[in-house]
């Protein structure tokens, strides 16, 4: 059967039963709007409206940081990913996962004893204020808007999918309907909101994954082997399927790409703005240990069962099939629940189409809430307060800055998500990853574990990460010179690599290093102390 026939199937299937999806999907959206307004009416001050009030238990908040983490990305970039790509593709799933570890145990519960709202708060404890905040708020809005991309890519594809969209300007319609409900959450509902909505998602994204999981291995006789051999048969590459170097290991190049993602996704997450808000909303240090602990399990458990999902699709589905759906593949995974469900013509497949796609996209709807929510709070605490007001703002103009500011960053979004719908969303998160290892992480740690960090080091590495990971990923071939860029007819790419991690990281660490030794500002010993006190032991924690 060939992909457009095969598409043409789907979209005839799904419109016989479109009122049952577009019902479901109205179902979910209500559900969340009506937590989000509930949320919004606890929202009182400040520390509601950024930390949730610091209410949740260790295990909610690392149902939420789950929640947060499994984005798009992770359930229909990687699907995709292994479904083109075979063992390559899994690579993702182990390098999502291991990068918690580094999470865990270098920056949870320092960061949660040392801030208040903000990775600002952490930074500019011992530094000279203005400066260094402009910094963390400038790299927090970047890193945030290239995450954005990514969800706002996978859910113009879904939705398109769904409703039977085909045009280019139904699909941007599709990205300004996801961006103008996620301000609507973070605007009204803020952290608490958001949270809940988090929280509601990972339970239903593990269960989606569970069912679609149980279903492929029910084909396979649970016999993950025979999955796996189908797959291989199933791909057109046989066992070249299931080793090593379908995408990466061709040539040097791509061998250096990979090593260039595998630094981004181990390092990034300890550098993510909306994964570090996250250890605010707890009461205490332990309980944002505990939240790491329940998060790396949870997250752990799902990406498991993305063998099933990746490999299933490539065993069940037709390459060709996958890729006349959506040229980077992130259609495998609502194609697969069709299939398993009993095909596009049944009301088996229909149904688990649409339950799966709209689990996935609450799972966007809930990541974009949280990475709005990262950048307006940087904007509104870091900047606005901080660096505009100079400290003198009432919190009631704090958050409404927050919220103008959601508006704003939602609008962005909307535009840059329309042009990035036809890359791989796991390749576009990868890329806000390498940035926010580039320019955060260098700066969290230094500032955290050397004494000597002073606010030109702080400065040199946050900007210096910034610009080179954000450079190189314009001049490379995710924005120009292949079918599959961001802007297809155009070619000025000159770096190689598809990720820059294996650059910008190591330049982010020596530009901090480097600005911190060639200048005469002494950093001061007794907040050093103090703030290591703090980071260790809790002790004067909000």
């Amino acid at each position: 059967m060939s992909g457009t026939h095969h598409v043409a199937t789907l979209a005839a299937g799904a419109s016989e039963h479109r009122p049952l999806i577009i019902t479901l999907f109205g179902l979910f959206v209500v559900a969340t709007l009506i937590i989000t307004v509930w949320a919004g009416r606890q929202t009182k001050d400040a520390a509601d409206f950024y930390a949730g009030g610091r209410q949740f238990t260790g295990f909610q908040n690392g149902l939420a940081i789950s929640g947060d983490y499994m984005s798009a990305a992770s359930f229909l970039g990687i699907a995709g990913a292994i479904a083109l790509f075979g063992y390559d593709g899994f690579l993702y799933s182990i390098g999502f996962l291991v990068a918690w570890l580094v999470a865990l145990l270098l920056v949870a519960e320092p960061l949660r004893n040392a801030g208040r709202y903000t990775m600002g708060d952490v930074l500019a404890y011992r530094m000279r204020q203005r400066p260094v905040r402009t910094a963390a708020g400038t790299s927090t809005i970047v890193v945030s808007i290239f995450y954005l991309l990514a969800q706002m890519a996978g859910a113009g594809v879904l939705v398109s999918l769904l409703l039977g969209i085909t045009s280019d300007g139904g699909k941007v319609a599709v990205v300004a309907l996801v961006g103008v409900l996620m301000i609507v959450y973070v605007t009204i509902g803020g952290m608490k909101g958001t949270t809940w909505v988090q929280m509601i998602k990972a339970v239903l994204l593990i269960a989606g994954a569970l069912l679609i999981t149980f279903l492929v291995l029910v084909k396979f006789d649970f016999n993950v082997s025979g999955l796996l051999g189908k797959a291989a048969e199933n791909s057109g590459q046989g066992v070249k399927f299931l080793e090593p170097g379908l995408k990466y290991g061709k040539d040097s190049t791509s061998k250096l790409d990979f090593l260039s993602l595998g630094l981004a996704l181990v390092l990034g997450t300890a550098g993510l703005p909306h994964i570090l808000i996250r250890f605010y909303t707890v009461p205490t240090a332990q309980a944002a240990r505990k939240s790491v602990n329940w998060a790396i399990g949870i997250i752990g458990a799902f990406y498991l069962m993305t063998i099933a999902l990746g490999f299933g699709a490539a065993a069940l589905l037709e390459r060709a099939d996958i890729l006349a759906s959506n040229k980077a593949g992130n259609t495998a995974a609502p194609l697969l629940a069709q299939a398993v469900g009993g095909g596009a013509d049944s009301t088996g497949g229909a149904v688990l189409l649409a339950v799966i796609s709209a689990v996935a996209f609450a799972t966007i709807l809930a990541v974009v809430a949280g990475l709005t929510l990262a950048s307006s709070s940087s904007f509104a605490h870091d900047l606005y307060v901080n660096v505009i007001r100079r400290g003198k703002a009432t919190e009631q103009e704090e958050v409404r800055a927050a919220r103008w500011s959601t508006v704003v960053i939602g609008a962005v979004a909307i535009g840059l998500g329309a042009l990035a719908r036809d890359l791989n969303v796991a390749g576009l998160v990868a890329l806000a990853f390498a940035v926010a290892a580039s320019a955060n992480l260098p700066t969290i740690l230094y500032s955290l574990f050397w004494k000597r960090f002073n606010t030109q080091g702080a400065l040199w590495s946050i900007y210096g990460g910034l610009i080179s990971a954000v450079g190189l990923v314009l001049f490379s071939p995710v924005v120009s010179g292949k079918p599959t860029s961001m802007f297809k007819d155009a070619d000025f790419f000159w770096f190689p690599l598809e990720n820059p991690g294996i650059i910008s990281i190591p330049l982010g660490f020596l530009l901090g290093w480097l600005g911190t030794v060639l200048t005469n500002e002494e950093a001061d010993p007794e907040k050093f102390a103090e703030l290591e006190v703090r980071s260790l032991t809790g002790t004067g924690a909000h």
